[in-house]
């Protein structure tokens, strides 16, 4: 199974990591990071370089693919060589997913258009402008699309993805590898259950970012 995880300047780290870990475990799976340019791409924080496989020109296809998001998702999303690549893989993928704001990135190539789907909370509006039919979920499936909500829900949707393609029982096998037995220490992962000023100050943040990202 070739699964294509796609990078991008000022992706987040998490949102193509974690589902690594994940899907990398899978039977007789294969994993390529591909990028527009040959070399590393930094993180959202900048700390942090990621290195590019293979370019898009060298993966006109895969099996799976999946799209992380991040403070860079609008200038990926003006890419026409990246928007065109993910039309092309999609087009003949046998899953196309998505982690955050990567939803952002399928929404420009067209692939969410009347489909629902869900990204980071914040960026539900923003979804919604660009076609998609917005849902409040941490995963999301429509048909051979799957997308997920913000950063660590990548896990949550690879492990949903493995049950599909390989069962339960390898999906739980893998979920036992990573260790994967959550318990945060508090219970404010969403703007339902977290306090309204830290909601009202991560949408500043958050606003501030991507207009720094923008420039």
């Amino acid at each position: 199974m070739k699964i294509a995880i796609l990078l991008f300047d000022r992706l987040t780290a998490l949102d193509a990591v974690g589902p690594y870990e994940v899907l990398a475990r899978l039977p007789g799976a294969e994993v390529t990071f591909v990028g527009a340019a040959a070399g590393f791409v930094r993180t959202d924080n900048r700390s942090l370089g990621l290195a590019v496989d293979r370019t898009l020109a060298e993966v006109p296809a895969a099996d799976l693919l999946v799209v992380p998001g991040g403070f860079g998702w609008r200038a990926a999303a003006e890419d026409p060589a990246v928007v065109d690549w993910i039309r092309r893989v999609h087009a003949g993928s046998r899953v196309t997913a998505s982690v955050c704001t990567g939803s952002l990135l399928l929404a420009a190539a067209g692939v969410l258009d009347g489909v629902p789907a869900t990204t980071h909370w914040n960026y539900l509006g923003e979804l919604e402008r660009r076609g998609a039919v917005p849902t409040v979920a941490r995963i999301v499936e429509h048909g051979k699309i799957i997308t997920c909500a913000g950063v660590s829900a990548g896990i949550d949707m690879a492990l949903a993805l493995s049950a599909r393609l390989a069962g339960d029982d390898v999906a739980r096998a893998i979920q036992l590898s990573i260790e994967y037995d959550p318990a945060p220490p508090f219970d404010a992962g969403s703007p339902a259950k977290a306090p309204a000023h830290l909601v009202e100050a991560i949408r500043a943040r958050l606003a501030a970012r991507d207009a720094a990202a923008a420039r």
